[in-house]
């Protein structure tokens, strides 16, 4: 069986990738052990997947398809899954109902493909009666989830990950602090400074064809959110995958792209994705957030 990550050395130490949640992941590691820096990538892809495994709506056998497929029927949550739902029921108090992991099923609708397939009214109407966590039934650990209704944590996993495997990470580190970055799909977090040259330097993608901003990142993570690659194009206008829960319509006016700076990739994570559903609003939002961010339009 092929290794499932692969561990190169660099100038300045070793960077490790492998693929998880549909995105390249990479933790750069700023030493010069071999044996630690394979310890290092093991640990924060065996957290990774499982992860993955655990929330991912496309596993058969996990927690999201028992929950999603449990009728109405009350389930008992275990404690992280209990954590993510308080987290994404304060998403969507915090968003006024705009942040709603129950709104994943909107994409029986909307194919991001690129195309110019936008569905019908009745296609999305359709489907609204069955969106809104405040439909739901949370009551720790029991949640209920009403017949026919779906949760996908996908708006919140990814960054999740990205703080817990640091976390992992750091847990194989003696007392000595060794500098580390984690980059999942451009969601990323460090330990702090780099040993050698200050802060890690960090390239934003441009959305518009130019050249990357760069960031120099001594501690906490970057979460960028934007519909760079998931989109419609239909009569000169772009819709985005960024959907309003109450209409099931593209959220309009918005950045092509926002990156939020912040302490951990949750948070940071959070804050990009609720700027984009601010709309053409969310410069204003990120500005009464009092946090480091870069707009592209």
């Amino acid at each position: 069986m092929a290794n499932p990550y692969t561990v190169e050395k660099t100038e300045h130490g070793f960077v490790g990738r492998f693929q998880a949640m549909a995105s390249p992941c990479e933790l750069l590691m700023d030493l010069h052990d071999a044996l630690l820096a394979q310890q290092f990538i093991h640990a924060c892809y065996t957290e990774a997947k499982r992860i993955e495994q655990k929330f991912s709506r496309y596993v058969n056998t996990n927690f999201m398809f028992k929950l999603n497929n449990s009728h109405g029927n009350a389930l008992e949550l275990d404690d992280e899954s209990a954590l993510l739902m308080d987290f994404a029921f304060t998403c969507y108090d915090m968003s006024d109902g705009l942040f709603d992991v129950t709104s994943g099923i909107l994409r029986r609708a909307w194919k991001f493909d690129g195309s110019d397939q936008v569905p019908t009214k009745k296609q999305i109407e359709d489907l609204l009666p069955f969106i809104g966590l405040n439909k739901t039934t949370w009551q720790k650990p029991h949640f209920t989830l009403p017949k026919n209704m779906e949760l996908d944590f996908g708006g919140i996993g990814k960054e999740y990950a990205v703080d817990r495997c640091l976390q992992k990470v750091t847990e194989k580190m003696s007392s000595q602090r060794i500098p580390v970055l984690l980059n999942f799909g451009g969601d990323l977090v460090c330990n702090g400074p780099r040993f050698h040259g200050g802060p890690w330097q960090v390239g934003i993608e441009s959305v518009g064809g130019g050249g990357s901003a760069v960031v120099s990142l001594s501690t906490g993570a970057l979460a960028t959110s934007g519909d760079a690659r998931r989109f419609l194009l239909k009569d000169g206008i772009r819709y985005s995958h960024i959907l309003n829960p109450k209409t099931g319509r593209p959220i309009m006016g918005a950045p092509r792209s926002v990156t939020v700076a912040a302490q951990t990739c949750v948070e940071a994570g959070l804050l990009s994705t609720l700027a984009m559903l601010q709309g053409a609003n969310a410069k204003l939002f990120l500005s009464e957030q009092d946090v480091m961010h870069w707009l592209q339009d």
